[in-house]
């Protein structure tokens, strides 16, 4: 299912170990050095050195806040590259970071109530690339009731993509393919009264997809927008409860996840309601800490003109 070390190259997976030490290397430093020093260098190197997408960042914030004057433009510009420095950081440490180490930087606020609520049931988690989103698949490591089942796309570079791989697997996290999602669903729920492990299956939601004839479009930070919808499609298939995972940084490599109901599971909804509600708690999240969110994708390749005739 998931793509195995063993299909890598000799050259290929000697390359992974040397990526994977480098990382291990980052992630055993003390705390403070890696947060308050290298965090900013890489923030200096990316931004203003490499002046990585800046051209699409400035763009998409612009476009996004027309309101907001040319220095509030500037000021969220470079909490968006603090951010991304930060995101490396603690995506390259969890080399070394124990299950222990995770939920001491990763507190859930609403645990109690999120494993009273989904007892006995599979769960759909919705995230986005918010934040060190990464981390948002950590609430497996707080419960022995579900596993999460973290649905990622497949990298390009074959040994980034084992690295990465290698970087998120932990106990009650299982790597499911985007393309697999749906079959890894049916062969692996249980059902209602059997014993056993109940599936949280994670999905980040807020990529741009293949626009089709039938995309429904979203107002979003004041652009027409197309998102994904295979959420909502699973929910109702399945009667499956939709969870938003909000996620709030309580200082540099610190997290508190939150998980906001969307869906019960049972409830009759209009099309697109599900999908609507995902993107409006996700404008919410943004519009309150818009640093926090990934504005170097180029999310808004497509126009509504595309789809008329």
């Amino acid at each position: 299912m998931v793509r195995s070390r063993e299909k890598l190259t000799w050259s290929q997976r000697i390359s992974a170990e040397l990526v994977w030490c480098a990382c291990w290397l980052v992630g055993i430093l003390p705390h403070w050095l890696r947060y308050h020093v290298l965090q900013d260098i890489i923030y200096f190197v990316v931004y203003k050195c490499f002046r990585y997408r800046v051209k699409v960042v400035t763009a998409n914030l612009r476009n996004s806040f027309p309101e907001r004057s040319p220095d509030e433009i500037k000021r969220i510009r470079r909490a968006f590259y603090h951010n991304l420095s930060e995101i490396f950081i603690a995506t390259v440490s969890q080399a070394a970071m124990s299950d222990d180490d995770c939920r001491r930087q990763v507190r859930i606020r609403n645990l109690e109530a999120l494993q009273s609520e989904i007892r006995g049931r599979d769960a759909l988690l919705s995230t986005a690339h918010f934040g060190c989103w990464e981390y948002d698949s950590f609430l497996a490591l707080y419960t022995n009731d579900h596993y999460v089942a973290a649905v990622y796309h497949p990298l390009e570079n074959r040994v980034i993509d084992a690295v990465y791989m290698r970087l998120r697997r932990r106990r009650n996290i299982r790597l499911i393919p985007m393309k697999e999602i749906i079959r890894y669903y049916i062969d692996h729920r249980l059902p209602a009264d059997a014993p056993g492990q109940r599936i949280g299956i994670g999905l980040i939601a807020d990529q741009n997809p293949p626009l089709r004839p039938n995309s429904h479009w979203f107002r979003f930070l004041n652009q027409d927008t197309v998102f994904f919808d295979g959420i909502e499609k699973m929910a109702l298939k399945f009667h499956m409860p939709v969870y938003f995972c909000r996620q709030r940084r309580l200082r540099r490599g610190f997290y508190e996840l939150e998980f906001v109901k969307l869906y019960d599971g049972e409830e009759r909804v209009e099309p697109n309601e599900i999908t609507g509600r995902y993107v409006r708690q996700l404008e919410q999240d943004i519009m309150a800490d818009p640093g926090m969110w990934l504005w170097s994708h180029r999310r808004w390749k497509h126009h509504r003109t595309e789809c008329q005739s």
